[in-house]
């Protein structure tokens, strides 16, 4: 990863999260919606990412289950709002399949790949909260720390497609 810059939040429910990776914004497109490759990098390590299911569509959903290295299992379910190919890729939680509304939605979640040539991407993510409390709590649980090892580890996945 070569840069970190920072982008300040628009209010005080938004978290985000800027990186300049050396992968184009097509792989990294491609490691945010192939399943296989959402298996490697999704979460820091050393947890582990042993199921992925997903349907890379507006509407469709998508489901991670995510293992602590003691064994806790953190699942997480939610549906994609916006795909724009190789550009920008929009989730939430506040839905599961057939739009069924979860029972306690925490963020909208929206990944922006700019491409600056020469192989590199700005990386900017965003995460969106439904209340002020839920965002200083995502803070705390270590969203800066931990979104940034997983761009990491997006990084080096797709630089390798």
């Amino acid at each position: 990863m070569n840069a970190t810059t920072e982008t300040k939040p628009a209010n005080n429910r938004e978290l985000v999260l800027t990186r300049i990776l050396d992968a184009t914004p097509a792989q990294l497109f491609k490691a945010w919606t192939t399943a296989d490759l959402i298996k490697q990098w999704w979460a820091p390590k050393p947890y582990q990412t042993p199921e992925v299911e997903l349907d890379a569509r507006p509407g469709g959903m998508m489901k991670t289950l995510m293992l602590a290295p003691d064994g806790t299992e953190h699942p997480h379910s939610g549906v994609f709002l916006e795909l724009e190919q190789d550009r920008r890729i929009v989730f939430t939680d506040a839905f599961g399949k057939d739009w069924l509304p979860s029972q306690k939605p925490f963020m909208v979640a929206e990944v922006i790949l700019e491409d600056l040539g020469g192989g590199k991407t700005r990386y900017t993510a965003y995460a969106r909260h439904w209340t002020v409390e839920d965002c200083k709590a995502h803070e705390k649980m270590g969203f800066h720390e931990g979104w940034g090892q997983v761009a990491g580890q997006l990084e080096a996945v797709a630089s390798k497609l």
